[in-house]
């Protein structure tokens, strides 16, 4: 016996079992009576059992038809849920790189209001790097961040749509002699070892952007340190190096350090929106919309004169 029955014939056996009338059975689907008698021979055959005794006068279930009837109501129901479970659009992954305030939350939350019977879950990945393989993979939908760096067998696979040229700043430590600056020129940086998370696997693109800044202006990018996590653990890792931290402008305020805006040049971070080449879900419709809104409302696509940017801009062309 095969055991590949397709739910039509379950239906239709389950209709005619209810109404105990190939007619009435055939009117409630919608179907022509012989399409009807035809699917529950059909089911008759594949289960090597007749179903049905049928008389010029009345149609009665036999017994293994009674044996059948509760079972074909438990798999169509079992059908019924997994298709509603998929009726409609899935929870899209989007990964904002840290838990703070970022451009990709603010992308996140205007998309919210423009798709609000989507769900929008955040992940916080910590860099586009590791969050390129986890799109690529399947496992998350969509990210924030630099992504010229990336590697360009998996870049190939991903399709961009630029955000925002983020302004950068450094984190100083509290007592730091430039902390009391409003702004920091670059070229104040020099001989400083800032860190950028070198050594990090998952932040590989953030440490070339940095090194690429810091070229030839006299500024050293710090060795890798313990990767820390939440604010305390942060504030505990930079009291003990004492280094100053490439950050943007939205990074979160930190307990025992300041943040200064970098000037002359002011240095940005082209940043881009990844997703899967041929991905589509409305909710991802509504965070491209939320993009491009935003960066035309807030000028984030402009660049400010004599910015500096890299040499490799992110592939923004590329919507996949």
């Amino acid at each position: 016996m095969s055991r590949d029955v397709e739910p039509r014939l379950l239906r239709s056996f389950v209709a005619v079992a209810e109404e105990l009338h190939f007619t009435r059975a055939a009117a409630r689907l919608y179907v022509a009576q012989q399409a009807l008698s035809r699917d529950v021979r059909r089911l008759e055959q594949i289960l090597g059992a007749v179903l049905f005794v049928r008389t010029t006068r009345a149609v009665e279930l036999t017994a293994d038809g009674e044996r059948l009837l509760p079972q074909a109501r438990r798999v169509l129901g079992a059908h019924e849920e997994l298709a509603a479970a998929f009726c409609g659009p899935r929870v899209l992954l989007v990964d904002l790189n840290t838990a703070g305030p970022s451009s990709g939350r603010t992308v996140l939350e205007r998309a919210r209001e423009l798709a609000p019977g989507c769900e929008l879950m955040a992940r916080f990945e910590s860099g586009l790097t590791h969050a390129a393989r986890e799109i690529a993979a399947g496992r998350l939908d969509v990210s924030f961040g630099y992504a010229a760096g990336l590697d360009p067998g998996l870049r190939a696979r991903l399709a961009f749509a630029p955000v925002r040229y983020e302004p950068l700043a450094v984190l100083l430590p509290a007592g730091h002699p430039l902390a009391g600056l409003e702004e920091v020129p670059l070229d104040a940086l020099a001989g400083e070892t800032v860190y950028a998370g070198a050594g990090n696997p998952r932040t590989v693109e953030w440490t070339g952007l940095a090194r690429e800044l810091f070229a030839g202006r006299g500024i050293a990018t710090a060795p890798p340190a313990p990767v820390a996590v939440g604010k305390e653990e942060f504030r505990r890792v930079m009291a003990k190096t004492r280094n100053p931290v490439l950050v943007t402008v939205d990074f979160p305020d930190m307990p025992g350090s300041v943040k200064r805006p970098l000037v002359a040049p002011v240095p940005l971070s082209p940043l881009a929106m990844v997703w899967r080449k041929g991905f589509t879900h409305p909710a991802l419709d509504a965070l491209t919309e939320a993009a491009a809104g935003l960066a035309a409302e807030r000028g984030w696509l402009e660049t400010p004169p004599g910015s500096w940017l890299p040499a490799a801009l992110t592939p923004v062309a590329d919507r996949g």
